[in-house]
Order: structure tokens, then sequence, then C-alpha cells
């Protein structure tokens, strides 16, 4: 089951964890086991731990579980940021941002000395873009921006609550989801991306991986840079 091995992936990621270490705590569904995990770690080494969280509801979840959580601009530097992935390939490239998180997540990878993936069997690709890529725009002009990406091919959908009210990010932006099965080089996407008035940030994580947990039901395969 996938769940199983999530929760193996995560049991793994306590290996790279260190008393008085800075931990950058992921979002989405793997990180919140993993979350959960440190917690009860963190209680029966007697660790001492300072937490930053690339959501509020990362934070939220680990402050009820009683691990310290401050602000990024609290500290100089994360020694370990343990996150999942929506897709990862070969060469430890990844898609994130499923659950929102992304551009939280691209400063706390960036604020980090080493940054820990965790997926399932399930999420590793040879190619990345079977996952819609999740872009982050302010809301004024993003109907230009989606019109923008429509006619380049890239079937953009805004992301929507279940009320199908337009997606809020923890930044109050807006999601745009776009497909990019057919993009050959991810680095110039990306960046073409970034030049794009309007466009806060996408979920092309590139060389940003220096650690892969993959799970399975009852073991893991790590996979280093």
């Amino acid at each position: 089951m996938v769940n199983k091995k999530k929760e193996t992936a995560a049991v793994a990621a306590l290996d790279f964890i260190e008393d008085n270490m800075i931990v950058g705590l992921g979002s989405g569904s793997t990180a919140s086991l993993f979350i959960e995990k440190l917690a009860e770690y963190a209680k029966q080494a007697q660790l001492t731990l300072t937490c930053v969280a690339t959501s509020e509801k990362s934070a939220a979840l680990a402050t009820s579980l009683g691990l310290n959580v401050v602000d990024l601009d609290d500290i100089d530097q994360i020694d370990v940021t343990i996150d999942g992935a929506d897709e990862v390939d070969a060469h430890l490239n990844g898609i994130k941002g499923g659950g929102a998180a992304l551009l939280y997540e691209k400063i706390v990878a960036q604020s980090s000395k080493r940054n820990v993936w965790l997926v399932d069997t399930t999420k590793v690709r040879a190619h990345l873009g079977q996952t819609k890529l999740p872009i982050e725009v302010i809301p004024f002009g993003s109907t230009h921006i989606f019109n923008y990406l429509k006619t380049h091919g890239l079937n953009p959908v805004f992301r929507r609550n279940v009320n199908k009210t337009l997606l809020e990010t923890d930044s109050v932006n807006y999601i745009i989801d776009i497909d990019i099965s057919e993009i050959k080089d991810l680095h110039q996407f990306g960046s073409d991306l970034e030049d794009f008035a309007g466009v806060v940030e996408h979920g092309l994580f590139l060389d940003v991986c220096d650690d892969l947990i993959i799970g399975d039901d009852d073991s893991v395969e790590i996979v280093q840079k």
C-alpha cells in the first residue's frame, strides 16, 4: 500500500536527524508522516530541535505535536530539510507543489545545507511531466497569464477549492497547473517562467535534492546526488 511505502520512507529519514539541529519541515502527506515520526523520535531520544515549516498546515501539525517551530527569519541557516515530492527522476530533479506550498518550500530549500526528499515508489519517473506543474501567480493579471499559457499549448487550469472558488496559497496567490509532458528542456522552461511578470514561483525543483529516500513496503533505497 502507498501509505506503508510513505511511512517506510519517513522512518528512514530520521537517520538524518541529530541533536541540536535546525530542521526544515516539508508539506504534503509524506512530510506530515515524517513530522509525526520526528516528534515521537525527538521525545524518545530527548533531542533538542528547532523547526522551520514550509506551510501553515505543517507548522500547526508540528506545534501540536510539541515540536519547536520558529520563523525562517529567526535563524541563520537550516541544517537539513525533509520534504516530499510529487515526481522525481533519476537526476533527483522533481515537481513539487501538489499541496500549493511550492513558494515556501523553495525558499526553505535554498536556505538549507541539505535537502532530503521522501517519496514512495509510485513517484519515481523516467521523465518529469506525468504530474501537472503548479505555477504560483499573483491575482492581478492572472487571467492574462492563464491565456498566455493556453496559447502556448500548456493546457492551464486554475486550481480551485471544493466549493469551486479559486484556491489561495499561504502567501495569498493563485495556482495554475499546466501540462509539461512535451517540454524537453526543463531548465530553460523554468528560467522562462521566472522571467514572466506575475509568476511568483513554479514547481520545478531542479538541482535541489541532495538525498532521495524511496520507500517501498518493507525497504528503502537511498540515492545521493
